[in-house]
């Protein structure tokens, strides 16, 4: 019987053992570092709301719910769906590298804030997948970080921090934002 409960002991004891070793490793590259990400991209991206007008076929988002009369001229309440161009540069006629489809709405009613959830959608050569971006977009301060919160293909299981920049803005119609996405977490 002795020997039963010391070999049960030295099962348990390697299987702990190689849970300690493997489990550490199994997300990216160990130890988060936040100078370090395991991969980088920089992408801008651009909308252009539909109003309305003679051109929708140049429009990449369109109002589906508008503004309640809640927010002070914050557009509170309003719901914007978009399928927008991503572009390695600042230019909308570049070719595009992925494309951004998903929605934002104004959620404060005492300041500008709006809030993503979004897919960038990869199909060239250089990448193929998916990156799931979501949170809080405070459109007054310099720079915002949203969360990587997944991905599919080459960003599987893909997680960190895409850092918002308002790189132009024409009123309502027309905005470009930098984005910085650093992954933390890359398999």
């Amino acid at each position: 019987m002795k020997s039963s409960s010391s070999s049960s002991s030295l099962v348990f004891r390697a299987v702990t053992t190689l849970l300690i070793i493997i489990i550490p490793s199994s997300h990216g590259h160990g130890a988060y570092d936040p100078a370090k990400p395991c991969k980088r991209l920089v992408l801008y991206f651009h909308d252009i709301l539909f109003h309305g007008g003679a051109e929708p076929f140049n429009a990449t988002s369109a109002t589906v719910a508008n503004a309640t009369k809640l927010g002070n001229s914050t557009n509170f309440g309003k719901l914007i769906v978009f399928d927008d161009p991503m572009t390695k540069d600042a230019h909308l006629l570049s070719t595009p590298v992925a494309r951004a489809q998903g929605f934002y709405f104004y959620d404060m009613k005492s300041a500008f804030n709006a809030w993503f959830a979004y897919t960038l959608v990869f199909n060239s050569t250089e990448h193929q997948g998916t990156i799931n971006v979501m949170g809080a977009d405070t459109i007054s301060s310099p720079t915002r970080d949203l969360s990587v919160v997944g991905g599919t293909g080459d960003f599987f299981m893909a997680r960190g921090i895409a850092t918002f920049r308002t790189d132009a803005a024409l009123g309502d119609y027309y905005f470009r934002l930098e984005m910085d996405i650093k992954l933390y977490e890359c398999y």
